[in-house]
């Protein structure tokens, strides 16, 4: 697809934090042309520029782009196949519902839809095939697919590569995770300075539940969840970017410890794609005993585009039945707007959208 036939889609929530992120990502995808920059009522008449919140610069093409406040029936006539939803939760349901009704198909960051039936939670290197759930589209309906809870996503990509060979009994989690998963402005400083506050409105009960439907068993129309318990602890810390998360397995069979490693070096299931955004590897290993740091490692992946899309895996500790390690994700880019254009990219790249970002033929 060269650059003149670019899709165009729509950033919702783009003078967001991870609207800003979709921006970042899209202003020169090969795949994807952002023609829409839409926001709330706040924001509207306003530059992305002004308010730009992202270490980075905006993209030069994107800066000076006003943001425009557009209700569902607005975008489905602004001649946009696709759009990104950065919406906050609560916010985001009734209007994906309503562009998908429309003809829009949605990509969502937002947990409203994640766990509705037919609607894929997609990590697209652990569960690709959940694509299938999506029905063929009556009446000039799109599509919708969302991805996962930011903690989730590391969670789930640390274990896929592993689950086989371990045949996980329980799972155990404690999460880390940065201030920028609350958004903007988030955390009020006096209550995170000198401080780990352990507790994170619903992100317990959404880490066990996401789990679960993402390495679950897709049958036909319907996913059959993951019967392994997942016992978590969520806390929020003061790191600007990057989830932390300690993870001890108990596992019912014991391969050797370089079994494991290299089922964690091996693991590519979309290397034979060419997605842009996908990791080459989406997970990395360190054998360093601090490794990994947010600070040090929440940008990991490669190629350059990929950026902030692996994992990383550390302190690998294999004393049977209990696996122990640490691994990090970038919550904003694998765990948020990375995800979802990696999640596009998939789908257009098995044919459920056609080269013109309309709903595809694919099963």
């Amino acid at each position: 697809m060269s650059g003149a036939e670019r899709i165009p889609v729509a950033i919702l929530g783009a003078g967001g934090y991870i609207g800003q992120h979709f921006a970042r990502l899209l202003a020169d995808h090969p795949y994807f042309a952002p023609e829409v920059l839409a926001a709330g009522e706040r924001s509207e008449g306003r530059r992305l520029a002004d308010l730009w919140q992202l270490a980075d610069a905006p993209p030069a093409e994107l800066a000076d782009r006003v943001l425009r406040a557009l209700g569902p029936g607005e975008l489905a006539r602004a001649g946009v196949a696709l759009a990104f939803s950065a919406l906050p939760s609560g916010t985001a349901g009734p209007v994906e519902t309503e562009l998908v009704r429309r003809g829009v198909s949605v990509f969502s960051n937002a947990a409203d839809h994640r766990l509705d039936a037919r609607v894929p939670l997609l990590v697209p290197e652990v569960n690709g095939d959940h694509l299938g759930l999506l029905a063929r589209p009556r009446g000039g309906r799109g599509l919708l697919v969302t991805n996962a809870n930011c903690s989730t996503t590391g969670l789930v990509l640390a274990l896929a590569p592993v689950a086989e060979l371990l045949r996980p009994k329980v799972v155990h989690v404690a999460t880390y995770q940065a201030l920028s998963g609350a958004g903007y402005p988030g955390v009020p400083s006096l209550a995170i300075t000198d401080n780990v506050v352990p507790f994170i409105r619903e992100e317990e009960e959404k880490l066990a539940r996401e789990t679960a439907r993402i390495l679950g068993t897709r049958r036909g129309p319907r996913v059959v969840p993951l019967s392994t318990p997942v016992l978590s602890h969520c806390a929020r810390v003061a790191t600007r970017e990057g989830h932390l998360e300690a993870v001890t397995i108990e596992a019912l069979h014991r391969p050797r410890r370089s079994e494991l490693e290299a089922a964690w070096r091996a693991f590519d299931p979309l290397g034979g794609l060419d997605l842009p955004t996908a990791p080459r590897p989406p997970v990395e290993l360190r054998r360093e005993p601090d490794r990994p740091q947010p600070l040090r490692d929440r940008w990991a992946g490669t190629p350059a585009r990929a950026r902030g899309m692996a994992v990383v895996v550390g302190r690998i500790r294999w004393e049977p039945p209990y696996l122990r390690f640490f691994t990090l994700s970038h919550n904003a880019v694998r765990g948020g707007a990375g995800g979802s254009v990696l999640n596009a990219e998939l789908a257009l790249a098995r044919g459920y959208l056609d080269r013109h970002g309309r709903p595809g033929h694919a099963e």
